[in-house]
């Protein structure tokens, strides 16, 4: 970045399960990792979208143990030091503080060996993390992006990127980026946006005034029809050093924790200080933890992003973005339809035929085979949990 921006680094959040595309998404081979919609599998399209805007070596991958080694090999660009295991999901304000660890770990390394004091009289070496974060030398802004959606429009989107890691540069700045909600939808968050909007590299840009998490239908439709929402589309962009800042402002005890971590990282001592040290940290989205309380204290902004966007949340989602027409069928191999229509076929090595057959959902796996209405495409979550009851571990 030029103008004395700090470096930009993207961190993918890749640790999903996906339950609710099973039984195509498994433990090992979540949603993330599948080609639900296109050739290449959403990891794959999330990291060729920001590839030509990050480099590689910047790119970071925060999953678990068990999907690891898959995203290695799906992402060969990206250093295998940057794809970080989690050993226990402690939700998205934890992953993202690792994230933010290592970066700022990985800045300091990168820093040219000088022996300059900083006004404290401490050299750069001599710096802990909280320090070291907070330096405007070894501070890096961040990206954090989902590695499960979809965009229709990537060239705008990269735009959209630029403007708000711009705004991101700020010190103290968090910023996401808001849809503009189609429907009254009760799974998402939304985002209230107060004011006027300001202009950053030709996109406005709006002050947040609340966050709310998934509303009731009631209020979803009042904040539908009021235009003064977007849905929360899950992309953040801040300075490394705020983050960690809010963190230890909001979740001091896993702030404390990450430092402690941190002087571990490059080290023989890290894989044991994380399987020691995660289990710890609080059990907490980061849209509780850091961002509502940063729209309090009028430090939170949202950018517009008419992007195309889908969260791709359910089969019903891949049937509303496949469909070529109002009520036709969407199949991943040959089909004939008798007198069906409105209906998702998942079969790519088969023929299949359906009479009569309206507004199904039908994936086709060598173990397993799925059969629900589209209505109940959420529903689908559901069956993983009675599966996880009954202990059908091979199904999972």
């Amino acid at each position: 970045m030029s103008g004395g921006q700090p470096e930009a680094h993207v961190v993918i959040l890749a640790g999903g399960r996906g339950t609710r595309f099973w039984p195509r998404s498994r433990t090992r081979t979540p949603k993330q990792l599948l080609n639900i919609v296109g050739r290449e599998t959403m990891l794959e399209q999330t990291f060729a979208r920001l590839a030509s805007l990050i480099p590689p070596s910047h790119i970071w991958v925060v999953t678990n143990s068990e999907q690891a080694a898959s995203v290695r090999r799906q992402l060969p660009r990206v250093p295998a030091s940057q794809i970080l295991a989690e050993p226990i999901g402690r939700n998205t304000a934890a992953a993202i503080g690792l994230a933010a660890a290592h970066i700022s770990r990985h800045r300091r390394r990168d820093q040219p060996k000088r022996r300059t004091l900083n006004r404290d009289g401490v050299t750069p070496e001599q710096m802990k993390p909280d320090q070291l974060s907070g330096n405007i030398e070894n501070d890096a802004l961040m990206a954090v992006v989902p590695a499960d959606h979809f965009i229709a429009d990537p060239a705008r989107y990269r735009k959209i990127v630029r403007a708000a890691l711009q705004v991101a540069a700020q010190p103290g700045a968090l910023v996401v980026l808001g849809v503009a909600p189609t429907r009254s939808e009760t799974g998402y968050g939304y985002i209230q946006f107060a004011g006027r909007a300001s202009r950053v590299a030709g996109e406005p840009v709006y002050p947040v005034k609340r966050f709310t998490e998934k509303p009731s239908l009631e209020k979803a439709r009042k904040y539908l029809a009021s235009k003064r929402y977007f849905w929360n589309a899950g992309m953040f962009f801040w300075r490394v050093s705020t983050y960690l800042e809010s963190l230890a402002i909001h979740l001091p005890k896993t702030h404390a924790s990450l430092l402690g971590l941190a002087e571990t990282i490059g080290t023989r001592r890290y894989d044991a200080a994380l399987r020691r040290t995660y289990p710890q940290l609080e059990n907490i989205s980061v849209d509780y933890a850091v961002l509502e309380p940063a729209s309090r204290d009028k430090k939170a902004f949202v950018l517009p992003a008419n992007v195309g966007w889908s969260d791709i949340g359910s089969w019903e989602s891949v049937y509303e973005l496949l469909l070529e027409s109002a009520g036709s069928n969407v199949s991943a191999g040959p089909l004939y339809a008798l007198d069906s229509s409105g209906n998702l076929f998942w079969s790519p090595k088969k023929f299949v035929a359906a009479a009569g057959v309206n507004n199904f959902v039908v994936v086709d796996t060598p173990d397993a085979l799925l059969i629900c209405s589209r209505e109940r495409a959420q529903d689908v979550g559901k069956i993983v949990k009675w599966l996880e009851a009954h202990r059908r571990r091979e199904l999972l």
